[in-house]
């Protein structure tokens, strides 16, 4: 094989995903460098994949990439991978790369499935324009409530139910997609809004939420009430930023609203 970093895009649950090409280059490469060589060895013996594998991950990486490049320079092949789907999409991956560009050697795509964009897709929500977050963090919701497009974030089990929550809060008039298990049995997309959803049971296994654009059309007065309403009042100003967030208004529009109401 030509000489160069080859990043393999790897299933993100179904093993039938595997593309050919995934199967031909990581067998021809001199050696593969995975985020977890034990989960890599179980995906190699499932495709009789008997090529060098060693650690490449988010703990160790920059250690070990110049030792890569270096090897590429001599006339190697590696591929990368990651223990699901695409790397560097919140996984390790995007040093070695961009070591690689840094130093000149040939980088080459072998694409697979990326949770972000499968979720997306089925959300049925607008593709156009949107943002990846990464891993959901309630600090910078607020944050992300200005971003007015489709937003999507990578969750665990264990926080959905809050993170909903979350939403219900900063964000009830957007919509939300909870797609989970994406090409494995138990694949389910449930939507709704934030406060229906917070009445489902909880979700299981591998989720992607994908939060659909703001509405054009403001609140009306009397929903705007029923916030200010909800909110209790701290500090005017920090009232005033979540009233501004959640009912699509200015903040100095949000400040004389809770002042009035008071």
């Amino acid at each position: 094989m030509q000489s160069g970093l080859y990043v393999v895009g790897t299933p993100i649950g179904n093993l039938s995903d595997m593309s050919p090409r995934a199967i031909e280059v990581l067998k021809g490469v001199d050696f593969v460098a995975a985020e977890d060589t034990r989960v890599f060895a179980k995906l190699a013996n499932h495709f009789d994949i008997k090529t060098k594998c060693v650690s490449c991950h988010e703990h160790n990486e920059k250690k070990v990439v110049d030792s890569i490049i270096e090897k590429i320079q001599n006339g190697a092949a590696v591929a990368t991978v990651s223990d699901a789907g695409m790397p560097g999409i919140s996984d390790p991956g995007f040093r070695i790369v961009r070591a690689a560009r840094v130093a000149g050697v040939p980088v080459f795509m072998v694409p697979g499935a990326t949770a972000a964009i499968s979720a997306l897709v089925l959300s049925g929500f607008p593709t156009d324009r949107f943002t990846f977050c990464g891993f959901f963090d309630e600090k910078k919701l607020h944050d992300d409530n200005k971003i007015r497009h489709t937003i999507i974030y990578y969750e665990s089990p264990n926080r959905i139910m809050s993170t909903i929550a979350a939403f219900a809060k900063v964000m009830p008039e957007r919509q939300i997609a909870i797609v989970r298990e994406i090409t494995k049995i138990h694949e389910e997309t449930i939507i709704g809004y934030p406060a229906d959803l917070m009445r489902i049971e909880p979700p299981r296994g591998e989720i992607v939420i994908v939060v659909a654009p703001a509405p054009d059309k403001k609140m009306t007065d009397s929903e705007i009430s029923e916030i200010v309403n909800e909110i209790a009042v701290g500090s005017t100003k920090s009232s005033a930023e979540m009233l501004a967030a959640r009912a699509g208004i200015s903040k100095k529009e949000a400040y004389k609203r809770l002042v009035k109401g008071k």
